[in-house]
């Protein structure tokens, strides 16, 4: 061999058989990229992942062909490193794509970190947008509810908006005491409740007629204290006021106390009046029972089909529990002169009758009665009565027919053998339009007490051994003219003085409250006791029960808070001592009938009164 070709042989075949080996993988690697390009993939660096089964098949089809075409590939080998092929400019432009989507990348992970740090403008648009679609929903339900509200939604609406007013009379109620506490004013019956004034020139006329108010007038009374005794013994032998015998003793007749409220001087008057009618009244009895005290009457005893006309009547019933309105309530209580009354609802079931120079309070014992009953239904009836059916779970039914005006015109207890008691009957209030309300008893003349003081009136404090049944069975002090109606004996002291009453002045109520305490409760009972003996002898026995408060204070707030005294008493007495309470009325009045003479705070007049009024509200004797 010539030196040329020995050195031919020692560079050349070496770099050829280099080359042989190292082609496969460099083209292998160079084509990855413009495989993967080509299928549509993308390498780790640009985040997604190429099918492996794909790579190998390309992989595969790659080393078939150089084991094909060994020989090719050596010849075209010199030409190849002299002038790149297109493979490798595809190699490139696939090597860009990469540096490319990698920068990308990078650029999206920046993004990525700088939205985490501050959110994007576009998530607070969207949060803002659905609040606003959320706003636009509720407004577009709530005015598809004003459009279309169901009854129940309307008599939500009124509860909410009553418990509304309520609350904020309550804290005005609060500041206006925590002011008279401030001022150092004496401790007022109402000072928990002062009086609730209205709006514009309504606040002004109660205010002037509160402010012009004058205070109880002062009675000279030269009687020793052994003559009041001696006329409290003796009544009827006086035709002077009988007074209890006591300092400052009031009137012992509600009637009395009436008439020196309104005028110092009227105590003369109507010694007077008593005085001329003496000749007239001599020889003038006690009733010894219901049926004497009812024999005079210039009213039709009714039959027993009148009794049950209302009873079995047939009605509609109805589901709600009728209300008496207050439009009907104005047209109920006009005046005896034509005035009309300002309504002002204070609290729950009671409404505030204002006459400017008189106020009554007008509760709902309804409830009341509801209360533990097995069931209750209400039924409309002819001339815009309703009545209503409890029945209670020993199978008691206590029918009650009540006029548009929520009057009582009747009231039925009927046993589970079918036996039926009259317990209140007032068939005049259902006839034509209600009578203006006056008191009935001013068409009478001033009473005269016939029977001693200790046989009128009891005070359980210093009488506690008193024999209370029969008491309470004894009938009234003189004869009763008519039946009358609950309200017109509500309405009238000189109709309730004919009945003799108990004075609870063991319960001592603190100022301003109703509740009756714990520890006096049992206080109750003996007087309790009595009650259920008078009504297990007749179960259509009807008991009033007055709740009172001392002079000092606002006329309203201490109106209401002694209408809450005797719901009190009358609660007490069903739910302790079992007393049924259909057989109990209740009805407050105030300061009117103070039993000490005094304008000062008075544990005496803050006291709750117990009446059988049952030969007052029905006929003794049915035909």
């Amino acid at each position: 061999m010539s030196t040329r070709f020995k050195l031919f042989a020692t560079v050349a075949f070496p770099l050829l058989s280099a080359s042989v080996t190292i082609q496969p993988a460099l083209a292998d690697s160079l084509m990855k990229p413009y495989e993967v390009a080509q299928e549509g993939g993308i390498s780790q660096d640009g985040g997604e992942q190429v099918p492996e089964e794909l790579l190998r098949k390309k992989r595969k089809q790659r080393a078939e062909q150089s084991e094909e075409q060994p020989a090719a590939q050596k010849e075209q080998q010199p030409q190849e490193e002299v002038q790149p092929s297109g493979e490798d400019d595809a190699a490139k432009a696939a090597e860009e794509k990469v540096k490319a989507r990698a920068e990308r990348k990078k650029r999206q992970q920046a993004e990525q970190q700088q939205e985490e740090s501050q959110p994007a403008a576009d998530d607070e648009a969207a949060k803002a947008a659905e609040e606003r679609a959320k706003k636009k929903r509720q407004q577009a339900e709530q005015q598809q509810e004003e459009v279309q509200p169901s009854a129940d939604d309307e008599a939500a609406k009124t509860a909410e908006e009553r418990a509304r007013i309520r609350a904020e009379r309550r804290k005005r109620q609060e500041a206006e005491g925590q002011q008279q506490e401030d001022a150092q004013q004496p401790a007022a019956e109402g000072e928990l409740r002062p009086a609730i004034d209205g709006e514009g020139e309504a606040t002004e006329t109660r205010r002037k007629r509160r402010d012009r108010r004058e205070p109880i007038p002062d009675i000279v009374d030269t009687r020793t204290e052994e003559e009041k005794q001696e006329i409290a013994r003796d009544p009827a032998a006086s035709d002077d006021t009988v007074v209890l015998p006591v300092d400052n003793g009031a009137a012992v007749l509600d009637s009395d106390k009436e008439a020196d409220n309104a005028d110092g001087n009227a105590r003369e008057t109507r010694r007077k009046q008593r005085e001329r009618a003496r000749a007239e009244e001599e020889n003038v009895e006690v009733p010894k029972s219901d049926e004497e005290a009812q024999s005079g009457r210039s009213d039709r005893a009714p039959t027993r089909e009148e009794l049950g006309a209302s009873i079995t009547e047939e009605g509609r019933r109805v589901e709600r529990v009728p209300e008496f309105n207050a439009n009907d309530l104005i047209e109920a209580f006009t005046g005896s002169d034509g005035s009309r009354p300002r309504i002002d609802e204070t609290r729950d079931n009671r409404v505030v009758l204002d006459f400017g120079d008189q106020i009554i309070v007008r509760g709902d014992d309804r409830p009341r009665l509801r209360r533990n009953a097995q069931e209750t239904y209400y039924e409309e009836l002819s001339r815009g009565r309703s009545r209503e059916v409890i029945e209670r779970p020993n199978g008691i039914r206590i029918v009650t027919i009540y006029n548009r005006y929520g009057d009582i015109v009747q009231r039925m207890r009927i046993d589970r053998d079918g036996r039926e008691y009259l317990m209140i009957y007032a068939p005049e209030v259902d006839d034509g339009p209600r009578p203006s309300i006056y008191d009935v008893g001013e068409d009478l003349p001033p009473m005269r007490l016939r029977v001693p003081v200790r046989d009128y009136i009891i005070d359980t404090s210093s009488e506690p051994d008193r024999d209370y049944y029969d008491f309470l069975a004894e009938p009234p002090v003189e004869q009763v003219e008519r039946v009358y109606s609950i309200d017109e004996v509500r309405n009238s002291a000189r109709i309730r003085d004919k009945v003799r009453r108990i004075d609870l002045d063991t319960i001592t109520f603190a100022t301003g409250s109703a509740e009756v305490p714990t520890s006096q409760a049992k206080t109750l009972r003996k007087v309790a006791d009595a009650m259920l003996q008078v009504i297990e002898k007749d179960p259509g026995e009807t008991f009033f029960i007055e709740g009172h408060t001392d002079a000092v204070g606002g006329d309203e707030p201490n109106l209401v808070l002694s209408d809450e005294r005797a719901e009190s008493v009358a609660s007490l007495l069903t739910e302790a001592y079992e007393i049924p309470a259909e057989n109990l009325v209740t009805q407050g009045y105030g300061e009117r009938f103070l039993k000490v003479r005094t304008q000062e705070a008075e544990q005496e007049n803050r006291r709750v009164t117990i009446r059988r009024v049952t030969p007052l509200v029905r006929p003794v004797v049915q035909n």
